[in-house]
């Protein structure tokens, strides 16, 4: 049960909210057994459910994690983080913890470029993809016309990202970085604007 129970988990925070059907033959059980586990994590309020009309017969019941769901999935040190982010700023100011993203955004922007130096542009993308996944992000990448999305499904900092937002503009600039004048970043979804996740568009110059 625990396993089915985490790799729904899992499903539902990698592809948002999906239907026991859906969710059944991605994990290829029949979708009585997927809405019966569903239905046990939303008795433990890891999920919850929308129902939503369809064109023709019932509504569609979508699943997607609750709060408590997502907080399943683990933030760097959270509390801690948020404690030093407080005692920088009382004995720095912001001033201080500017230079501390500034400090951050340097040594990764130093460890991206040197892994990613002489890579041509799609590799460069999947590269990226693969480091940000070793760190904690669920990182993909998807093709689209003229580009690449870049795709975190998770933020493993988001507590801290929350606390200052000058962490989401210093990964920005690192993307940025990264791409070089080879293309452009945007930022098309955005986990503290309500969005399930962060996913960025990184599109060729033609």
């Amino acid at each position: 049960m625990q396993a089915s129970a985490d790799k729904l988990l899992y499903l539902l925070k990698t592809r948002g909210a999906l239907t026991a059907q859906q969710c059944g033959e991605i994990l290829e059980m029949t979708s009585m057994g997927a809405r019966k586990h569903l239905q046990q994590l939303a008795a433990q309020a890891l999920v919850s459910y929308e129902d939503i009309a369809s064109k023709k017969g019932r509504p569609n019941r979508f699943w997607q994690l609750s709060d408590k769901g997502h907080a399943r999935f683990p933030d760097r040190h959270a509390d801690l983080t948020l404690q030093l982010i407080d005692s920088v700023k009382a004995v720095f100011g912001d001033d201080g913890l500017d230079q501390l993203i500034a400090k951050r955004e340097s040594e990764l922007t130093a460890a991206y470029l040197a892994a990613l130096s002489d890579l041509p542009l799609a590799q460069r993308v999947q590269k990226l993809a693969a480091l940000r996944e070793k760190e904690g992000y669920m990182a993909s990448v998807q093709q689209i016309e003229n580009g690449w999305l870049l795709i975190e499904d998770h933020c493993p900092i988001c507590a801290a990202a929350q606390q200052c937002q000058g962490f989401c503009r210093a990964e920005l600039r690192l993307f940025q970085t990264c791409i070089g004048e080879h293309g452009t970043v945007e930022r098309t979804e955005y986990l503290l604007e309500g969005a399930r996740r962060c996913a960025y568009q990184i599109t060729m110059r033609m």
